[in-house]
C-alpha cells in the first residue's frame, strides 16, 4: 500500500510534526508513504516538494492579497483567514498517480485550492482529511472563537469588517466548500476529541465519517525513564517541581499565556 500525505510545510507548525510522525510510523509498520510539501527544507528522500517556487509564492501572496482586500485593507485577522482559491493541481505528479490513498494534512496558505480538492475527490483514490483545526469543518476561519454559524451556514463572520454580511466572503467560501465535498465520501480524523465534537455539529460534514485518531509519537524515543536520571542529564534540579508549558506563538490568546501566568502566581502563593 503507498499513501502520500500532503502538508503545506515539511517542518514548520504542529501539523507539519505531526504528518512526519505518521509517515515514519506507516514507513516502520511496512507501509511505503511519503509527503509532499510546498515548503521543503530537509534532503529526505520520502518528502517531496512542489516544484516552480515562484508560482508557489505567487499562489500564497494572491490569496493574502484576496483577504486583504477584504478586510479593507486591514491587517487584522489577515493569517487568520483562509480562502483556498489558489493552489497546485497535484493529481499529474507522479507521487500522486502512484498513491492508494491519498491523506490531507493541513493544507492553506496557496498549497492547495478547493478547485485542486476537487480534483483529488474525483480521482476515486480514497482520501483521509486530519484536521488540525476546524478550517475543514467551517468557512473561512481555523477557530471559531465562540462563534457558532458554522453549524448551520457560515455568514456575518466576526474576522471580516463590521462582522461581514449575511452574503460575505465566508459565505461564499462556504458554497464552495459545500459543492466540493458533496456527498463524496472523505474520512476525517480529528486529533482530539473536542475537535471531533465541534466536527460533527459543522453541516458541512453531515453525512461524511468523522473518526478521532491522536496523533501518533514514536514510543521509542518518548518512553518513560527514570525521572532522577532524566533531570540530572537535563541539567534540572530533583527537588524542585517543573511545568512546561510549549507553544508555536504565546502571544495567541487561544494558547492560554494569561491562564499559565495566572496559575503560576496561585502557585507561588501558596
Amino acid at each position: 500500500m503507498r499513501v502520500l500525505i500532503i502538508n503545506t510545510s515539511e517542518k514548520t507548525g504542529g501539523a507539519a510534526v505531526a504528518s512526519n510522525r505518521l509517515m515514519e510510523a506507516l514507513n516502520n509498520s511496512g507501509v511505503k508513504a511519503k509527503m509532499l510539501v510546498r515548503d521543503k527544507t530537509s534532503a529526505n528522500i520520502t518528502v517531496v516538494g512542489l516544484h516552480g517556487r515562484l508560482r508557489q509564492q505567487w499562489n500564497f501572496l494572491w490569496e493574502r492579497l484576496h483577504i486583504y482586500l477584504c478586510l479593507h485593507l486591514h491587517k487584522n485577522h489577515l493569517f487568520e483567514i483562509d480562502t483556498a482559491d489558489t493552489g497546485t493541481d497535484i493529481t499529474k505528479l507522479q507521487e500522486f498517480k502512484e498513491a492508494d490513498i491519498i491523506h490531507l494534512e493541513w493544507i492553506n496558505q496557496g498549497m492547495l485550492s478547493l478547485k485542486n480538492i476537487q480534483k483529488i475527490i474525483s480521482s476515486c483514490k480514497p482520501v483521509i482529511w486530519t484536521m488540525h483545526d476546524l478550517w475543514p469543518a467551517a468557512s473561512i476561519c481555523h477557530y471559531a472563537n465562540g462563534c457558532e454559524n458554522f453549524k448551520d451556514h457560515c455568514h456575518n463572520c466576526p474576522l471580516l469588517p463590521d462582522e461581514g454580511s449575511p452574503k460575505d466572503l465566508s459565505y461564499k467560501i462556504w458554497e464552495k466548500k459545500k459543492k466540493t465535498y458533496g456527498t463524496n465520501n472523505i474520512h476525517f480524523v480529528t486529533c482530539s476529541h473536542w475537535l471531533e465534537e465541534q466536527a460533527k455539529q459543522s453541516s458541512l460534514l453531515r453525512g461524511q465519517h468523522v473518526t478521532c485518531i491522536p496523533n501518533p509519537i514514536d514510543t521509542q524515543v518518548f518512553k518513560k525513564k527514570d525521572k532522577s536520571l532524566s533531570r540530572k542529564n537535563a541539567g534540572l534540579p530533583n527537588d524542585k517541581k517543573i511545568i512546561l508549558f510549549v507553544s508555536q506563538r504565546v502571544t495567541d490568546k487561544r494558547k492560554g499565556m494569561e491562564y499559565f501566568i495566572d496559575a503560576v502566581k496561585k502557585l507561588t502563593c501558596e
